[in-house]
């Protein structure tokens, strides 16, 4: 199945997006097949078969969505892998790439008006001084699934594949803090890397975020050194980043050379306005609220992806169809995946796994029967422990594009 953006295809949706009334027979006639449960399709959506945002058709590789500063996602049958392999994983840059890494000569310093003594480690202490610890954890853009939003905010249009779980080893965070002792009134962390201003002026903040003391000390928060059982690679943030599971991958800062320890919420760059952050209260889409109506983003909403099969597969009819793919829910736990063939009327339970670790997504399997020629859309939806689970087609709109959480789907014909 290809994408048909012809002017033909575009004269069946409204200025929105949406179906126009009484075009299902047209859609039916372009598709070439019957969309087989029309009756259920929910009001006002939009077969993602006919999706017109061109990044849909560039998913043959790792897709380029800015290159200064780097932005590249992964489409989603590319992390079908337990452990996110390097070079399958998304890239989030705010600035540029550190020209030169004198690995020798690193260091991290610990300061901030909440530590009793700033301290600074070299790369050999840190990897001498403290046991090192391994996890899985899940990292993902805080504006992954930006392009699912109606009406279209500003950012990189990222659909699905801002997302990984690779497995970091370095030393806990809290135990390097306990050797430097904190104040009482320590209640956030911020971090300070060597990436470079876009301008390359070294007195402009590329990106300087934090979150609270609480998430700083909690076991899976690490200052790692490898990834995967090797070297970071250098765009993730060799030799040194801080790694911090379940909330935007924007607080795991790269090429980490400070951390400050702070007695007030850090203010540095991405940490004010409306920088990851979303509305207190819900807007009407389009509205913008003035900055003293957000709030920041900490744990990441419930989601899951599809992983196999690639969307765009045509299979013989009365075949089953095996599906998989990866489910994760912030600092939660993943309760329950379900899978839709019928856009959401009915759900059948998937097999879910435990995760490897706290913070680590959790890998599921299914079996579905298609039970007839023509088009199907599977749908993916996971539960969380709190009972909360994802929207079907998008949630609360905001105006940074963030946090959408929305049912995975794929496109399949049966023939």
């Amino acid at each position: 199945m290809k994408n048909d953006t012809s002017k033909s295809t575009l004269s069946l949706f409204n200025r929105r997006g949406f179906l126009k009334a009484g075009s299902l027979t047209a859609l039916t006639a372009l598709l070439g097949t019957d969309i087989v449960f029309a009756d259920r399709l929910p009001p006002n959506y939009l077969p993602m078969v006919f999706d017109t945002d061109p990044l849909a058709s560039k998913n043959k590789n790792l897709v380029v969505l800015n290159d200064k500063p780097w932005n590249v996602e992964t489409p989603a049958y590319l992390l079908d892998d337990a452990i996110t392999p390097a070079d399958k994983m998304f890239i989030r840059n705010n600035g540029l790439i550190p020209s030169a890494i004198d690995v020798a000569g690193w260091t991290l310093t610990i300061n901030g008006e909440s530590v009793k003594a700033a301290k600074t480690y070299t790369l050999n202490d840190l990897k001498t001084k403290f046991k090192a610890h391994t996890y899985q954890l899940v990292l993902e853009c805080g504006g992954n699934g930006r392009a699912g939003y109606f009406p279209k905010t500003s950012g990189n249009q990222w659909t699905e594949g801002g997302v990984s779980c690779a497995e970091w080893t370095g030393v806990r965070l809290k135990d390097i803090l306990a050797d430097v002792g904190l104040k009482d009134d320590a209640v956030y962390i911020g971090y300070y890397g060597k990436d470079l201003h876009l301008s390359q002026d070294p007195t402009q903040a590329v990106i300087s975020r934090g979150v609270p003391m609480q998430k700083a000390l909690e076991d899976e928060t690490i200052i790692a050194w490898s990834m995967n059982g090797a070297d970071i690679p250098l765009v993730h943030g060799y030799p040194l980043r801080l790694v911090i599971g379940g909330w935007p991958a924007s607080v795991s800062g790269k090429w980490l050379h400070t951390i400050a320890i702070r007695n007030k919420v850090h203010d540095g760059a991405k940490m004010t306005g409306k920088s990851y952050r979303l509305p207190i209260h819900p807007v009407v889409p389009g509205v913008d609220p003035p900055a003293s109506e957000f709030r920041i983003i900490e744990s990441m909403p419930v989601k899951s992806l599809i992983t196999f099969p690639k969307t765009g597969l045509e299979m013989p009819v009365g075949q089953s169809m095996n599906l998989r793919g990866h489910a994760w829910a912030g600092d939660r736990v993943v309760k329950s995946v379900n899978i839709s063939i019928d856009f959401g009327a009915t759900w059948q339970l998937a097999d879910l796994k435990a995760p490897k670790n706290r913070l680590a997504w959790q890998h599921w399997t299914a079996n579905v029967k298609l039970p007839q020629q023509g088009y199907y859309e599977v749908w993916a939806r996971a539960t969380d422990d709190a009972g909360v689970s994802q929207p079907m087609v998008m949630p609360q709109w905001n105006p940074e594009g963030y946090c959408n959480n929305a049912c995975h789907r794929i496109a399949i014909k049966v023939v």
